[in-house]
């Protein structure tokens, strides 16, 4: 038994050690595409509007979100806080780049009773980005799209839209961010 635990050990040891190994440029480096990231990186004030939809009240929204680039420059993490028809709001969201499936990636939860259970995916081209999603909410499958269109070094307009029963695209939400 002990030669079997010996064994585990060591494989334990040398996997960890290979998997945290560097070649002899050193530690990984972000990829074009992480580096892409770096556009959301700082303090934004927004200002949008939820249209009339079924999963939340319609209104005005504002809020503040600061993105910060995590640890080793491969993701973005944004903190934000704001105000919506349904009050107070707080989220946290982490942009990422997935160089398996070569798309974007956003992971986030705030304070609704709604929470996020897939990861939208994304791409970008130009200035413009497109994530797309299939979730579950108020209990049936709904399919969305975030759109975000770069306007400026400091600024972008965004659009949420979900593909309503028909197969047309309505917007959900729609505003802008400006660079504080």
């Amino acid at each position: 038994m002990s030669k079997l635990l010996g064994a585990v050990a060591a494989f334990v040891v040398l996997s960890t050690g290979l998997g945290f190994a560097q070649g002899p440029g050193g530690p990984p480096k972000p990829s074009p595409e992480q580096k892409r990231l770096g556009y959301f990186v700082g303090t934004w004030h927004n200002d949008g509007e939820i249209k009339p939809n079924g999963f939340m009240p319609a209104g005005k929204m504002t809020g503040d979100s600061t993105c910060t680039w995590f640890e080793g420059g491969f993701a973005v993490v944004c903190n934000s806080t704001g105000m919506s028809p349904m009050g107070p709001t707080k989220e946290i969201g982490i942009l990422g780049y997935s160089s398996e499936e070569k798309v974007y990636t956003y992971a986030g939860v705030d304070n609704s009773p709604m929470s996020m259970t897939s990861v939208p995916k994304g791409t970008v081209e130009g200035g413009k980005w497109t994530y797309t999603d299939e979730s579950k909410m108020g209990g049936k499958m709904v399919k969305s799209r975030y759109l975000i269109n770069e306007t400026s070094p400091t600024s972008y307009t965004f659009r949420m839209e979900m593909l309503d029963d028909k197969g047309a695209w309505q917007t959900i939400m729609d505003g802008t961010s400006t660079k504080k």
